[in-house]
């Protein structure tokens, strides 16, 4: 008979791993032998890329028909920074006044219990014979630079002709109570760095130097001054956000002969990060000057329009909440980002109030219906390709 995995229990055991990234600290094998226990067929995998860390992630499946539902998440958290400042400890996953604590109870170490709670069930009543598959695609590095996880995770089940035919990955979606909003998409991501070069000289003799200051705040002022767009039907406006100015002047009467800033791109799916950089480029020639912008892109904006996946998971949610969820793009990037390339991916997770802050912590009450609500997605899912 498949044991029930209770998923309070395994959050508390994956928080007491403190998998602060790139190291797993346990995490995977607390993971791995619940899996184990269900009879997925579970594969470690280490990943290398010079100027990074090694990264330890999990593949694990159940069955070998299609379709393949897979879970994807990551057991990797960000440091729990001042530990005094917590009024619990970040790795003890205590439980006071039905509120789990800890770093990674919100993003996302309930969520990934909540997975193998969910097939747990649904093993239990359907049996390991139902023929289809179940997945979790599990990383260690989403926190980080995610060079070794997710992305490579996906490059090796297609080097075994090994498909994914829709994926729900388990971010914290919800802001302040668990059935809100699902994402069916993100904006992508470009981080900006912006040099701008004059001539050093004397303050008192401007006109025998070449002032960059001037320039770089045009430049800024020609980025930040005309909207990139007005946003789409599902996309809200893309935004420029100017993070650093830095002159590292520390003398008040010499011109600098340079000058930098810092900013980010957040774009939707009118834009690729290619068209991105040359709106860029071109704002920033046409103040004139010698500059060099260089760029970095976390990721390309994506959507899955909304149809079966996204009403399936509305429908598990409003089933166990009473809530309809909105559909929606907002917020930062996430693996996704690499899924939707493979397969039809939405997210859906627990409130995520507090996630990255001190006292991370979620309602027990969320956690058990977050398992209700991915079970009914198995269910729903299942019946719908039987």
């Amino acid at each position: 008979m498949t044991d029930i995995i209770d998923p309070l229990d395994l959050s508390r055991a994956l928080i007491r791993c403190p998998s602060v990234t790139p190291e797993d600290a346990g995490a995977l094998d607390v993971l791995e032998d619940a899996l184990d226990r269900l009879g997925f067929a579970c594969h470690r995998l280490t990943f290398s890329e010079a100027g990074t860390a090694d990264v330890d992630n999990l593949y694990a499946r159940i069955g070998d028909g299609a379709p393949n539902f897979c879970f994807a998440g990551h057991t990797d958290v960000v440091p729990a920074g001042d530990r005094a400042a917590w009024t619990h400890d970040p790795f003890a996953a205590e439980v006071t006044a039905d509120r789990l604590y800890g770093r990674g109870a919100a993003d996302m170490k309930s969520a990934i219990a909540c997975f193998v709670a969910a097939a747990s069930r649904f093993l239990a009543r359907r049996g390991p014979g139902f023929g289809a598959s179940i997945s979790l695609m599990i990383t260690g590095d989403e926190e980080g630079p995610a060079v070794n996880g997710t992305a490579k995770v996906l490059e090796w089940l297609k080097g075994r002709g090994e498909a994914i035919d829709a994926c729900l990955v388990g971010e914290p979606t919800n802001q302040t109570a668990l059935g809100e909003m699902i994402k069916i998409g993100r904006r992508g991501s470009l981080n900006g760095r912006l040099a701008v070069h004059g001539t050093q000289g004397h303050a008192a003799y401007p006109d025998l130097a070449d002032n960059p200051i001037p320039r770089l705040i045009r430049m800024l002022a020609a980025i930040d001054g005309t909207p990139l767009d007005d946003g789409t039907d599902q996309f809200q406006p893309s935004t420029v956000t100017i993070t650093s100015v830095d002159v590292g002047n520390p003398t008040s009467n010499v011109i600098p002969a340079q000058a930098h800033a810092r900013f980010n791109v957040r774009f939707n799916d009118r834009h690729t990060a290619g068209d991105v950089e040359t709106w860029l480029t071109e704002r920033c020639a046409g103040v004139g000057g010698r500059f060099d912008l260089r760029v970095e892109v976390s990721g390309e904006a994506f959507l899955t329009p909304p149809g079966p996946l996204s009403d399936l998971v509305a429908s598990a949610v409003k089933q166990v909440t009473g809530r309809t969820p909105e559909l929606s793009t907002t917020g930062g990037t996430s693996d996704a980002r690499f899924i939707k390339d493979h397969c039809p991916v939405v997210e859906f997770g627990i409130t995520g109030e507090t996630a990255h802050k001190v006292d991370e912590n979620v309602a027990v009450s969320e956690v058990r219906a977050l398992a209700d609500i991915y079970q009914a997605v198995l269910d729903g899912f299942f019946a719908e390709a039987a």
